[in-house]
């Protein structure tokens, strides 16, 4: 499971900080208690479109897992249990109550001895009252959108979303990630729809009421959260890898380019069989988009589910694949959560934490170091801004299970991965991987079996590191500060971790006229002095320099030259970036302003960006720096390079880049695009609404960002409608307040107007982020900006203000439902 992005939550005012620890408060979560082991489901489904429910028969094959019983009690949400019998076709007495399915089996089994039960039932998510997470943010199992085909805007789907427990409102089963199970399903749609399973399809059977049924089969146990259905009117563009479908499964607008998209996805595969030495294990890999869905991406078992932000155009994809991380990440997880799942949600990292980190593993494949290093950066910031400090990776104590699938989880528990494999090296680390993946294939896994095959492979205890990093909370916080004693010809370091003490082994370079000196140490005290021989007094001391430690590290004795130095002789990814933003508080430092310079060049096009923004173009020696940024404007091969460098020109209103910008709207690139008509707006801002009323609809949605504030600036009534789609955005998800201050006003403009257009397309905008974010409450907040435009509607005494108010109660009352 791809998480949403936590920033996306903060306009809500939602509190993303860590849930206490304390055993008083929250409960202990022990994994499920085997009684029975599910050993196969058949299920055979069709779909009442009217009610939006599913009609189903299940048989399940148990077996007893150890003791003796004469009873199975399964998952069963929100269900109309109609018949339970046996294999024979007796009747079985049962209890239904409290989304429990008890079933009295007639007989005694006994261990390995399988049993199987059929079930007649029907499904009834919109019954459903269980609540979803960050991650996935509703978990009502069973999902139709548009069943009755009244949204033009909308296709009519059916997909599934198992994670975390919530698979059970549509068949019932042993919902929890212990249990493995083969599968085969029959799938009834109308024969204009295309399905999606798990597995292979087997057969497809025409049926004389216009209908199709549909026969997948997977011969593999996986968990029963991991089934999966998706259904619609999809192309299929197909695609393989060693002779097994790789198919993408994409609206018809979309199929063109569904191959820039997931293209990668065959050589992913082979990446990632390589690298863990582990071979793809199942017997296809396909990737589904759903519209509605209700997370990022989903790892079902062959049958991946993506949200809509997968789909992307030639103008977006030639800056970046937005989606890339996320198709590797979910592939990632059909080793890491698909065939060894994590036992309980307690051990989740080792689902989770693993798939992020896979994310990294494939750039620094693919694209190179830098680029790797610029996710990790980024991941590490996203723990750190999370405020869980105090949360364990591994956790038995926990409020909800959805609390598991935070920044925890996902970005912390992928840099300690990280840390690993820097302090085994990669041999050991991999095959410590190796190990566990293959002990444990088609099973479960927890962190102690990790770490035990981690230490067969290595021949380290390995104790201290999980006790720390994995049952223990917060991370590495050390100052560092250091002098130079040029009598005694030596540096002292001092080094402090200040409350909570860690025990780590710490890198330290020391560079100086003679050379670079490599120290490793380990860290076992709150605070240390250490002192190095030195015949002059260092260039740099660099503190972790490969960064990889999870460690906030503070040092407040670095200069310009210092920082200057290591942008040009230390070649990681952090010690270029920090530098940059180090220098760039000291423009008016010869020297730090020259080092910025240098940095436009630098061989990351990330950090390239970087520096273009951080550099002052109104700087006095700025002149050289301007045609620099000139170049890169025109020449630079990354469009999104290209982009930053017109932005940056922008701020100058020279009349004199007229041309660069006028050139700039032809390109490919959306983000060139935008910006260069953003750009020429400064200088000729006629010219530049003329540019944009001249970019097709589908093209000028993707430049908002650049545009809209154009369009508020100028009161454009005829881009209203295209202001108020993306107003909330403006609103709220930024933290420039001169933006918040400009998109407030045009709130008022468009709540005080007569357009209505404009203002079913803000109502709409609001009732989606209502519902979408209603568990933290972005449903009160939404009502509160209608009530606010009913307000300004009346006291602007509009001539259709009837048909205006109208809109917005409709709005009211669809957000109450």
């Amino acid at each position: 499971m791809i998480k949403k992005l936590f920033f996306l939550l903060v306009f809500l005012g939602v509190s993303i900080s860590a849930t206490a620890q304390d055993k008083t408060e929250n409960p202990y979560r022990a994994e499920r208690t085997k009684v029975n082991d599910l050993v196969h489901t058949k299920l055979k489904v069709d779909f009442n479109f009217a009610k939006s429910q599913m009609n189903g028969e299940a048989w399940l094959t148990l077996k007893p897992h150890f003791y003796p019983t004469n009873s199975v009690t399964l998952d069963a949400k929100a269900m109309l249990i109609e018949k339970v019998t046996d294999a024979s076709n007796a009747d079985l007495k049962y209890t239904y109550k409290d989304n429990k399915l008890k079933v009295n089996l007639g007989n005694i089994y006994s261990k390995n001895e399988k049993f199987t039960i059929y079930i007649k039932y029907i499904a009834r998510p919109e019954e459903v009252k269980q609540k979803g997470s960050a991650a996935i943010t509703d978990a009502k199992g069973l999902y139709f959108i548009d069943p009755l085909e009244t949204d033009p805007d909308k296709p009519t789907q059916i997909w599934t979303q198992g994670e975390t427990e919530a698979n059970s409102v549509w068949f019932p089963t042993l919902d929890t990630p212990n249990q493995k199970s083969t599968e085969e399903i029959y799938i009834t749609v109308p024969s204009k729809f295309v399905t999606l399973s798990n597995g292979l399809l087997i057969s497809q059977t025409d049926n004389t009421d216009g209908t199709r049924t549909d026969y997948w089969k997977m011969d593999l146990p996986h968990a029963p959260y991991l089934f999966f259905m998706g259904i619609g009117e999809y192309e299929i563009v197909k695609d393989s890898w060693k002779g097994r479908d790789v198919n993408y499964y994409v609206s018809k607008k979309y199929a063109p380019y569904a191959k820039q998209i997931f293209g990668l996805t065959p050589e992913m595969i082979q990446f990632f069989s390589d690298r863990l030495n582990v071979e793809y294990q199942w017997p296809k890999y396909d990737q589904i988009v759903g519209t509605d869905y209700v997370s990022g991406a989903m790892e079902n078992t062959t049958a991946v589910l993506h949200q809509e932000s997968a789909y992307q155009v030639p103008g977006q994809l030639i800056d970046k694949n937005s989606w890339e991380d996320v198709i590797s990440h979910e592939l990632s997880h059909h080793w890491f959560g698909d065939l060894v799942t994590a036992e309980s949600w307690s051990n989740l990292t080792v689902n989770e934490s693993f798939a992020n980190y896979s994310e990294y593993l494939w750039r620094e494949y693919k694209y190179g170091v830098d680029h790797a290093d610029a996710l990790r950066y980024k991941d590490l910031e996203g723990y750190f801004n999370s405020n869980s400090f105090d949360k364990k990776l591994v956790r038995f104590h926990y409020g909800d299970k959805e609390d598991m699938f935070d920044a925890v989880s996902y970005n912390k528990g992928g840099y300690v991965l990280h840390m690993l494999r820097s302090y085994l090296g990669d041999d050991a680390f991999f095959a410590g991987l190796k190990k566990y993946l293959e002990d444990n294939k088609f099973g479960t896994g927890e962190s102690h079996q990790l770490r035990l095959a981690l230490e067969s492979v290595s021949g380290k205890d390995l104790n201290w590191f999980f006790n720390q990093w994995y049952y223990g909370s917060g991370h590495i916080k050390l100052d560092v500060s250091y002098k130079y004693d040029a009598e005694a010809k030596k540096v002292t370091l001092h080094l402090n971790q200040g409350k909570k003490t860690f025990n780590f082994p710490l890198k330290i370079d020391v560079y100086s006229t003679e050379g670079i000196q490599h120290y490793d140490l380990f860290i076992d005290k709150p605070s240390q002095d250490l002192s190095f021989k030195a015949s002059t007094a260092p260039l740099l001391i660099d503190v972790d320099p490969e960064k990889d430690l999870l460690a906030q590290i503070t040092d407040s004795v670095k200069t310009i030259a210092n920082y200057s130095y290591q942008y040009k002789n230390v070649r990681s990814y952090e010690a270029r970036r920090s530098a940059i933003v180090a220098l760039a508080k000291h423009q008016d430092n010869n020297e730090a302003y020259a080092t910025l310079t240098k940095a436009l060049n630098d061989s990351y096009y990330g950090l390239r960006i970087l520096a273009i923004k951080s550099i002052d173009l109104t700087n006095s020696k700025a002149k050289k720096v301007i045609k620099s940024i000139e170049k890169l404007a025109k020449n630079d091969p990354k469009t999104l390079v290209k982009a930053s460098a017109i932005k940056a020109l922008a701020v100058l209103k020279n009349k004199k880049f007229k041309n660069l910008f006028t050139n700039a709207i032809k390109s490919p690139s959306f983000s060139v695009q935008g910006n260069a008509i953003s750009a020429l707006y400064k200088i000729d801002n006629i010219a530049a609404l003329k540019a944009s009323k001249a970019l097709p609809a589908d093209s000028k949605k993707f430049m908002a960002g650049s545009l809209v504030s154009m369009f508020i600036k100028e009161k454009d009534e005829s881009e209203m409608p295209f202001i108020a789609k993306h107003l909330v955005a403006g609103m709220f998800l930024t933290q420039d307040k001169d933006v918040q201050k400009e998109y407030g006003k045009a709130f008022k403009w468009i709540a005080s107007s007569p357009n209505v257009e404009a203002t079913q397309v803000l109502i709409n905008s609001f009732v989606k982020t209502g519902l979408q974010y209603k568990q933290y409450g972005a449903d009160k907040m939404m009502l509160q900006l209608m009530m606010q435009v009913i307000d300004l509607k009346k006291k602007a005494n509009l001539p259709n203000e009837k048909e205006l108010l109208d809109i917005v109660n409709k709005g009211i009352n669809d957000l109450k439902e």
